[in-house]
């Protein structure tokens, strides 16, 4: 088992692989996930505990608008700014 790294390339790269697993699109950084249309509530939520479960935080209040899971580098910093870590 490797330690764990905050390295924004990693988390970058595992809220990706998620997004790509379950939409079957690669999402491109900086571009709404949202706008395109045909993402429901569901994903958003199971996207708020996949962020909680794979990066150890805890996402409530203030945290929880949607301009924080927009885009991929929107999550990056959400999860950096709550510390969150991610197995290398």
């Amino acid at each position: 088992m490797t330690a764990p790294t905050d390295r924004p390339t990693d988390v970058q790269s595992a809220i990706s692989a998620f997004i790509e697993t379950r939409t079957r699109t690669t999402p491109e950084p900086d571009v709404d996930i949202f706008a395109a249309g045909g993402l429901s509530s569901l994903f958003a939520m199971e996207l708020v505990v996949h962020l909680e479960k794979t990066f150890g935080i805890a996402i409530s209040g203030a945290d929880m608008r949607l301009d924080n899971f927009r885009t991929v580098d929107s999550m990056v910093g959400l999860v950096t700014r709550l510390g969150g870590r991610v197995d290398a």
